[in-house]
């Protein structure tokens, strides 16, 4: 089978091999975004009539019919066939004849990859988001119901000061809060069209790259056709640090999880059939849907070095290792996806311990606030902690178990509704409707 690019010569089988390596699995993702690239550009065509209205209208239709087996899971990339760009084409000249052939004026491969992988990256940056939302939702949702149950806060992992449930649930929703607005930065990124930059230096044709833009629902161009194939890499890059940032909050979510659940610490529980068990010891109870999610978004957070390096040294202009980076982003977001998916699931069926300050253990957990009961009754606070130590030394502690934090952020005053409000104002931002609209236009 030719190849868009091929003139008259057989490439070697070996070398093809070599260069296509995993491009055809990674470019089945891709294909709706593919078709809806298509359809805006061949509108765009005729807008400039560089394309006919009869011709028009018979590759909006099979480009819509083609778009609803992809959705249905009808479609595949042939076996003899190069790429996602070349079977879609290859659909319509043997469906439609020579108007298939005309889709291609005014673009060229490497703008059609990247008007794909943006089209591509924006509908996953959107899954990404609204899985983060629901596992934010649950995460305050618990802050709130379980704001009351102290639990032992640490630091260098040694008993520090009174914590709670709330807190710690809390703090994860609010990690999430900042996560997002790398997301959004990442997506902003994102949404710019690249279409009509060609092979970087623009084209001879009247193009209106204006006109793809709105109907493809982009916020904005890539105006300089030159950035607009330099930002390949670039914007790898800066998606990669987006979803690190929130593999790093779920790992340390999973890190917790793992020592909570263990029998020296037993703060939280879940049920049996959510845990595995041992083929020796009858005991335990593994948190291995925490371990792999550790593993998991461990491995995540290293991902922002691996593009990076893949693209460091990279000239202005395209070149073939680009499209390793597929490689790397595709299979992240679907890692990520699930761990999110995975943590919402599990936090659906925890259980929390109650009364865990009874335990004796845990009395110098209070020793700074009994200081700070010292310092308002009129002591100075260095004479206050020297009394506590002292005390402390000789075994003569004797705390009042009882927290009384009430200012912003505290055991008494979680401020779960100043984050609730930060989140929506986030999600706001992202106007994924107003892309919903342009996809639904284009298809319809």
């Amino acid at each position: 089978m030719s190849k868009l690019w091929q003139k008259s010569v057989d490439v070697n089988a070996l070398v093809e091999n070599f260069t296509v390596g995993r491009d055809r699995e990674f470019d089945a993702q891709m294909a709706e975004f593919d078709v809806l690239g298509s359809l805006a550009h061949t509108r765009m065509l005729n807008s400039v009539g560089l394309l006919s209205k009869e011709d028009l209208d018979a590759v909006q239709a099979e480009l819509k019919a083609i778009y609803k087996d992809i959705l249905a899971g009808k479609f595949s990339i042939w076996e003899n066939v190069e790429d996602v760009h070349s079977q879609v084409e290859l659909l319509l000249t043997r469906r439609i004849g020579d108007a298939g052939k005309k889709i291609h004026s005014g673009r060229s491969r490497n703008d059609q990859v990247l008007v794909d992988l943006k089209l591509f990256f924006r509908s996953e940056l959107k899954a990404v988001v609204e899985a983060a939302e629901r596992l934010f939702r649950r995460l305050t949702e618990l802050s709130e119901k379980h704001k009351d149950v102290l639990l032992p806060g640490y630091t260098h992992l040694q008993v520090a000061m009174p914590s709670s449930f709330g807190l710690w649930f809390g703090a994860y929703a609010e990690s999430l809060v900042d996560d997002l607005e790398i997301v959004l930065a990442a997506y902003k990124i994102t949404n710019k069209n690249p279409l009509g930059s060609a092979a970087g230096y623009g084209s001879s044709f009247p193009l209106n790259r204006t006109l793809t833009t709105e109907l493809l629902g982009f916020d904005q161009l890539n105006y300089n056709v030159v950035y607009a194939q330099m930002g390949r890499g670039k914007t790898e890059r800066i998606i990669a640090q987006a979803l690190a940032s929130i593999a790093a909050t779920l790992a340390k979510m999973a890190m917790d999880q793992t020592l909570y659940l263990s029998q020296n610490f037993a703060f939280v529980s879940y049920p049996d059939t959510l845990t595995t068990g041992s083929s020796i010891m009858p005991h335990k109870k593994n948190p291995d849907v925490w371990e792999i999610m550790r593993g998991k978004c461990n491995r995540l957070q290293a991902l922002p070095n691996d593009v990076a390096i893949m693209t460091t040294n990279l000239p202005s202009g395209y070149h073939r290792e680009l499209q390793l980076l597929k490689e790397l982003l595709f299979p992240a977001f679907t890692d990520l996806k699930l761990c999110l998916q995975m943590a919402e699931f599990m936090l659906q069926h925890i259980e929390v311990k109650k009364n865990i300050l009874d335990d004796p253990k845990y009395a110098y957990l209070f020793s700074v606030d009994e200081v700070n009961k010292l310092v308002l009754d009129g002591v100075p606070f260095r004479d206050a902690y020297q009394q506590v130590g002292l005390a402390i030394e000789k075994g003569e502690f004797n705390p009042e178990k009882k927290v009384n934090h009430t200012h912003e952020g505290s055991i008494g005053n979680l401020g779960t509704e100043h984050i609730v409000k930060s989140m929506d104002k986030i999600l706001k931002s992202f106007d994924f409707e107003k892309v919903d609209r342009a996809v639904e236009n284009l298809t319809r």
